[in-house]
Formats: structure tokens, sequence, C-alpha cells
């Protein structure tokens, strides 16, 4: 039974429909304010990641080609159009107001949450091993963090931000059930890695989040498909040739 990806995707929907009630309620400077602290959360969680790393040059491989994969693809602007089109379709029945926010820093900030939700390590990782050994506490220590941070972001996004439970659990689902042939493929060494690659792009997205620098997380979201491959053949192949 999938209770924790279950559970991560009620927290996104709640808060969001919470922070879409009361958003105009709340004063911009706390909404600002906590949006920061979320952000370092967000860093803190990747920078834990970052250091289980077992092999950096398989890790960075993979993130520097992930990312060249996915801007050639246009990965990120095809998540920025199917951002637009969750916005436009939700608009119809709960109408947003974006506050003082123009519209590409609105798909901005609603690709930032996306990816937040949908593509962090920390939710891949507990999905499979959820699926693998019904451990559901990584997807209950994470369903927290996202509950508060989908109510923030909805106090300025609107009710997108419950929607995004969707193609969250979709993902996790999918990654659920087929956990069973995921995991015993992989070493303990390609699990830190894959953990690392994630820590990279929630480090990524906590510069966004707080407005720092606005890194291309969705264009990097390949490099967690390579990383796995990549650590292995790091370490079957190439470090017996240079060590």
């Amino acid at each position: 039974m999938p209770i924790g990806v279950i559970v991560n995707g009620l927290s996104v929907a709640i808060g969001g429909m919470i922070g879409a009630l009361v958003g105009g309620r709340l004063k911009q400077e706390f909404k600002d304010n906590l949006n920061l602290v979320f952000g370092i959360c967000s860093m803190s969680m990747g920078i834990s990641s970052i250091v289980l790393m077992e092999n950096m040059p398989a890790v960075v491989f993979a993130v520097i080609i992930g990312t060249a994969l996915g801007l050639w693809i246009h990965l990120g602007e095809r998540i920025n159009r199917g951002a637009g089109w969750m916005e436009q379709g939700v608009a119809k029945w709960f109408p947003s107001k974006k506050s003082n926010m123009e519209k590409q820093e609105f798909t901005a900030t609603l690709v930032t949450v996306i990816v937040l939700f949908c593509a962090s390590g920390t939710g891949i990782y507990g999905s499979i091993i959820s699926g693998m050994t019904g451990d559901h506490s990584i997807l209950m220590a994470k369903s927290i963090l996202d509950l508060f941070t989908a109510l923030i972001f909805a106090c300025s996004l609107g009710m997108v931000v419950s929607v995004i439970a969707i193609p969250q659990m979709v993902i996790f689902l999918i990654l659920f059930f087929c956990a069973g042939i995921i995991y015993p493929m992989c070493t303990p060494a390609m699990i830190a890695d894959f953990k690392a690659c994630g820590g990279f792009i929630m480090l990524a997205t906590g510069f966004r989040m707080v407005k720092l620098r606005m890194f291309p997380i969705a264009d990097m979201i390949p490099g967690m498909i390579l990383v796995m491959p990549a650590s292995w053949l790091w370490v079957n192949y190439i470090l017996p040739l240079v060590s």
C-alpha cells in the first residue's frame, strides 16, 4: 500500500488549498521571509544529500551531461509550457490573484515548485524505498515540509499549487510499483550517488526559491536518470583503469 505516496500527495493538495484561501490575509513580508526559510531548508537538504556522494566524477558527469541534454531537448521550456497549461486550466475554475507577480515570474516560480515537489531526490528515493521495504518514513518527513511549502507558494500562485499533487503522485506511484525491479539492481554506492545528484537539484532549487540565482533546474532532471549508470560504469570500468 503506497501510504507514503498518498500522504505526500495529500500534503501538497491540502497545503495548496489552504494557502490559496488564506493567502490574501498574510502580509507579503511574512510570506517573503518564510519563503527564504524554505529556500535555506531546500539548500540544507541538498547539501546533506551531496555529502553522501561516493563517486564525485560520476555525479558531476551526470549533472553536466544531464543538464546539457535537458537544454538540448528544451526540457525546461516544455515544462514551462506544461505549467502554463496547468495554470490556465485551474484558472477557469479557481481564478487566482497573482499579486504583484509578472507572468514570467509567475511561471518561473511555478516551475520551481513543480520540480521541488516532483523531482526531488528525497521524494524519488523515498518512493523506491517505500515500495521495496514498506518504510514510509522518508516520504512522511518530506510531507511535513511539502505541506507548508505548498501553503506559502499557494499564497502567491493560487490553487494551481494543489494540482501539482497529481503529476507528483503519478511519478511517485510508478516508482513505488517499479521499486522491486529498480532497487535490487542498485549498489549502495549507486544509491548514494543518486541522492547526491538529487542534492544538486535541491541546492539549485533553494537558490531559485530565494531568488539568488535562477538555475535551470528543470533541465537538470535528466541527470538523475544518468547518474546511476554513470556511477556503475565508473566503479566497474573506469576506476580500475585509473587506480
